[in-house]
């Protein structure tokens, strides 16, 4: 396997066990998935610093939200032990609610696993 290649599958690795922790809301799992220093921006207007502040965050998200239509648009090596990452995410809801958003990644490893270094969520609109 090329290192391109490595790199693609360990965005989707990372991004399929963010989709299941997040459809379980599975806090521990999600928060599990971070660096313990992880930047995290979220919907919030702040960014967040930390596995802690994370699961706090999406503790605070509705148990019955969905990330759906996920797909990995892009994914590259920054380095032996890093990666990045573009990400189409629509998260739903029940009552209807929908978001469309692009989210980025950059991924470092830890041991034998990834992590995430750096979550950022953009929402897709048609204005500029």
């Amino acid at each position: 396997m090329n290192q391109a290649t490595h790199e693609v599958d360990a965005v989707r690795e990372v991004v399929e066990r963010w989709m299941a922790a997040f459809n379980s809301h599975d806090l521990t799992a999600m928060a599990g998935l971070f660096a313990p220093d992880a930047l995290f921006q979220g919907f919030g207007p702040e960014p967040l610093v930390s596995r802690d502040a994370v699961a706090e965050y999406y503790g605070a998200v509705p148990g019955y939200r969905r990330a759906e239509d996920v797909s990995v648009l892009h994914a590259w090596a920054i380095g032996q032990d890093a990666a990045g990452g573009f990400v189409d995410v629509t998260f739903r809801d029940p009552a209807d609610w929908e978001a469309r958003v692009y989210l980025s990644l950059v991924l470092q490893r830890a041991d034998e696993r990834w992590e995430i270094l750096q979550y950022h969520v953009s929402r897709v609109s048609n204005e500029h």
